[in-house]
């Protein structure tokens, strides 16, 4: 069902002798809980980011808008300044 590249199916070999089982129950255990967590969040409407993403998205809303053309057309009609 997913191709793995050599290193991260040593990643996941690695991670399952930390916790002695196998690989597939380490993949099924981890990526169930995942989804599920998922899930949860998403029929919450809550959308879950990284502490970067977080800072990204922060930065993103404090950033000043930048205007179209179009836009600042528009301002000028709306403020009666055509």
């Amino acid at each position: 069902m997913v191709r793995l590249d050599s290193e991260s199916k040593q990643a996941l070999t690695d991670a399952a002798e930390l916790r002695r089982i196998s690989v597939s129950d380490y993949v099924r255990t981890v990526t169930v809980a995942q989804a599920r967590r998922e899930v949860a969040s998403a029929r919450q409407q809550t959308v879950l980011l990284s502490p970067d993403e977080q800072l990204a998205f922060w930065l993103a809303l404090q950033a000043p808008a930048k205007l179209t053309p179009a836009q600042k057309r528009l301002g000028a009609i709306m403020r009666g300044a055509q």
